[in-house]
């Protein structure tokens, strides 16, 4: 028995193991260490790049491309391209080499405007005089005017040999390696200690498309993409004024996500523009990939699921609330823009609501209030009256549910869970499946499924309807991560509903708007304007006509506050 417990306890006995360190051996014999000591001026260069990585460029061309190499590990990347030439200039030869990433360039760029005006000999780089100087002369008033210059090489290759659009003078390897990973192309010249960033830029990229998820009939259809230089283009090309300002700023230790933050100089609050650059300059985190990661690293308060940040993928919507006073934040690399400030009103707008007249964007305007009281109120209503307050519900009425409900052997709590957990799944669904077969689940799930659970008794056909009526009217709420918010409050009115009635529901609104009165997104309240009561209400909940909204909001503190003048439609009143 002894026997039979060691050997089971040995069996399943834990040995806390030492963690094995993946290291090369080093040689420690006398003919190593000699070799060593031999060797030592050949490896001082390598040994330096170990100890201390290097900010500046050298002008020693192999250390720069020593680092270069080890910063970028040659030895085993395979798309990280070193190409080394000799460069003509003035008749003389200097070795150089130029660094890029291979399907981030223009191959094509490179060859045409770098390496054949750098190598082939023409009259920019072959000129051979014996003059040490550059004189440039001009004549203002019969009196000549000389400006002598030494003869530079940084400046002769910058002015004289690169023909490109776009090429900076760089002396740190951070913004090296950055420009590098962005897709430019870099080049080092032996006996200067700079370097030059060249705009090569050609990988693959997403064509502009129609929006997927921001739907409108009346209006722009064209959406953001993946490519930052696409998107700001877009939007300055809407905007149409100079007093648009695109600012980069770099977010994440590792990644360096360029994020761009765009804003009317003459329009916005200075200090919403600062408030969204300490946040954005004071994120401490190794990656960023998406504006929706963004969204909840820069948010006011994330312990609530209301959203604070506007999400669109549309440039006409951005370049709309940019025009209001707003600012908008693009992500390299994601197709939604966020603008802040968001507040809770916004989310209930659409972007052609300013399409259409003011009185057919108001009847929409109130569809969507009463589609988002549904939303999140009718299934606990619909608890809470059939289990507590009976007597509201007419006679006829009260027959039919319980008539309804004879055969079902759950309670109603039971009953309703079952169909709104079966109404996300089905939801969730059609979303991750592919768009052909998308339809088809749904028609499923509505039809056949709830036919088949009412002619099964497990739950009742009144409660069937309410279900579907909650589920159509989370559809006509046009933020998605507002509606998402409001599905997941539905399910807390609900239990509240269950437990307490009208009581409970009544205690869930009041602790609801008590946060909604209490929260800001960016220093301005969220239920602005209404609370506090501004004086000037143009961006209220319903619209005016286009001809009166002449001034914007007061809740932002804009620069300008007129938009348009008091007389806008200046034909007709010139007519008369």
């Amino acid at each position: 028995m002894a026997k039979l417990k060691n050997f089971f306890s040995n069996l399943f006995k834990y040995e806390n193991q030492e963690p094995y360190t993946f290291s090369l051996s080093e040689k420690t014999d006398e003919n190593d260490l000699n070799e060593k000591t031999n060797n030592s001026s050949s490896t001082s260069t390598s040994d330096t790049l170990k100890n201390k990585e290097p900010k500046k460029v050298f002008s020693n061309l192999d250390v720069n491309l020593e680092h270069i190499k080890v910063k970028y590990n040659l030895m085993i990347n395979s798309d990280i391209n070193i190409r080394e030439f000799t460069l003509t200039a003035r008749g003389k030869q200097y070795n150089a080499f130029i660094l890029y990433i291979d399907g981030l360039t223009d191959t094509k760029t490179i060859n045409d405007f770098v390496l054949e005006p750098l190598m082939l000999k023409n009259t920019a780089n072959s000129f051979d005089g014996d003059q040490d100087r550059v004189i440039r002369e001009a004549v203002t008033n019969n009196i000549t005017v000389r400006k002598v210059k030494k003869f530079d090489l940084t400046d002769y290759i910058y002015s004289n040999l690169i023909p490109q659009n776009s090429v900076n003078k760089v002396t740190e390897f951070d913004d090296i390696v950055k420009s590098v990973n962005m897709g430019n192309c870099i080049l080092f010249v032996d006996t200067i200690d700079t370097a030059f960033d060249i705009d090569a830029k050609g990988f693959e990229k997403r064509s502009i498309s129609t929006p997927q998820n921001e739907v409108v009939i009346r209006g722009s259809q064209e959406g953001f993409t993946e490519a930052l230089r696409t998107n700001t283009s877009i939007l300055r090309r809407l905007v149409n004024n100079e007093n648009l300002i695109i600012e980069n700023i770099s977010v994440g230790e590792i990644s360096k996500t360029v994020c761009s933050v765009c804003y009317m100089k003459n329009i916005v609050n200075d200090d919403l523009v600062s408030e969204v650059k300490y946040r954005l300059n004071n994120l401490n985190i190794d990656f960023l990939l998406s504006s929706g990661q963004l969204e909840q690293l820069i948010e006011d308060n994330g312990k609530y699921s209301l959203p604070q940040m506007i999400a669109s993928e549309r440039p006409d919507k951005a370049a709309n609330y940019l025009l209001e006073g707003r600012v908008v934040i693009i992500v390299n690399g994601s197709p939604y823009c966020l603008i802040v400030p968001g507040l809770f009103f916004d989310f209930i707008a659409s972007p052609e609501d300013i399409n259409l007249k003011y009185q057919f964007a108001n009847l929409i305007k109130i569809v969507r209030i009463f589609a988002l009281v549904i939303a999140i109120l009718l299934p606990g209503l619909y608890i809470a009256t059939t289990n507590f307050h009976q007597e509201l519900i007419p006679t006829e009425l009260l027959f039919a549910i319980i008539s309804s409900r004879e055969s079902v052997p759950f309670p109603i709590i039971f009953e309703i869970l079952i169909m709104e957990i079966s109404f996300e799944l089905i939801r969730e669904a059609g979303l991750r499946v592919p768009n052909p077969i998308g339809p088809t689940i749904g028609i499923i799930g509505a039809l056949i499924i709830g036919q088949a659970a009412v002619d099964a008794s497990i739950v009742g056909p009144i409660l069937i309807i309410v279900v579907a009526i909650t589920g159509i009217s989370s559809f006509a709420i046009p933020d998605f991560s507002f509606s998402f918010h409001f599905r997941v409050m539905r399910f807390i009115y609900l239990l509240l509903g269950f437990f307490l009635g009208f009581v409970g529901i009544s205690i869930g609104i009041f602790i609801y708007l008590t946060i909604l009165f209490s929260m800001s997104s960016f220093g301005v309240p969220y239920l602005s304007p209404f609370i506090p009561i501004t004086k000037i209400n143009n961006k209220g909940f319903l619209l005016s006509p286009s001809w009166k909204r002449e001034t914007r909001s007061d809740f932002l503190n804009t620069k300008r506050l007129k938009k348009q003048k008091h007389i806008s439609m200046a034909w007709k009143h010139q007519r008369k």
